[in-house]
């Protein structure tokens, strides 16, 4: 639900200024949200970093409309990255391929990823594709394969809704390429023709992948590097859902897996307890 809203809030304008110059909503806000500046974020990761936590920061806003636009919100995501580079912070970002141009054409979006993916390479850094709506699941799919192919593998990563039914088969493709992924449950409103309709259901599919990951990982040995808080592994748990953090944590240890052989993901500000708890346990574990 808060992530549904989130993604509302940042589709519109009016919602946004809101939100931003009224003082009691600003107050609620903010426990969700970091900040209206790059520097307003990087504080908050500094205090997530003391206390052994990883941040992705998420630059609110989608759907963009115009070429200037998107071009704005790709030198905002620059700028972003370079700030990340610049204070030392353990973090990368997360974009929406709507947000650069995705609704104006595949090609003014995959000029502006491409900006993005090569200064993400120049400050080896990693920059997680968000997963929006049905109708582009095809196409983020295909721009961060592409950029996959064309030398940004170990920068770029997706996300796969568990609530879509195709997600299974998406996952098991992308774990036999080495793709990145977090896996979270989905928050757009989709037809039950191509979405499970009900909560259990839903969370049953997300076990299930988070099982089809975890035995790759197994079967391949595919534990990276997560000392600098960057590059997450390639497994990403995304839900403030204790039953599915648990699933996680006991199929882990079923397989003999070392705990950064997997990392748990949440919104900042929710379940706050998890996230200590799984990092003072010595998971890795990153806030959005």
């Amino acid at each position: 639900m808060l992530r549904a809203l989130l993604i509302y809030l940042s589709q519109a304008a009016w919602a946004r200024a809101v939100v931003t110059r009224w003082s009691l909503t600003w107050r609620v806000a903010s426990r969700f949200v970091a900040g209206e500046s790059p520097d307003d974020a990087i504080e908050a990761i500094k205090q997530l970093n003391e206390k052994g936590i990883c941040a992705t920061l998420d630059h609110l806003g989608e759907n963009i409309t115009s070429e200037e636009d998107a071009l704005s919100a790709t030198q905002e995501i620059l700028h972003i990255l370079d700030v990340i580079e610049n204070t030392g912070v353990r973090a990368g970002v997360s974009i929406k391929l709507s947000q650069i141009g995705l609704l104006l054409g595949e090609e003014i979006c995959e000029h502006n990823l491409r900006l993005i993916m090569e200064r993400a390479m120049l400050h080896n850094n990693f920059v997680r594709i968000d997963m929006e709506d049905s109708p582009v699941t095809d196409v983020t799919l295909r721009l961060m394969r592409a950029m996959r192919r064309d030398g940004y593998a170990k920068h770029t990563g997706i996300v796969i809704q568990s609530y879509l039914y195709r997600s299974e088969d998406d996952v098991r493709q992308l774990m036999n390429e080495g793709t990145s992924v977090r896996i979270c449950k989905g928050a757009y409103k989709e037809p039950p023709e191509i979405a499970y309709p009900k909560k259990a259901d839903v969370d049953s599919n997300f076990d299930r992948i988070t099982k089809i990951m975890l035995d790759q990982v197994k079967e391949n040995q595919i534990v990276g590097d997560t000392t600098c808080g960057r590059f997450p592994p390639i497994p990403a748990i995304a839900s403030h859902d204790d039953a599915r953090i648990l699933y996680a944590k006991n199929y882990a240890d079923e397989l003999d897996l070392p705990k950064r052989a997997l990392e748990f993901q949440m919104l900042y500000g929710i379940r706050r307890d998890w996230q200590i708890a799984l990092a003072e346990d010595d998971y890795p574990v990153r806030v959005y």
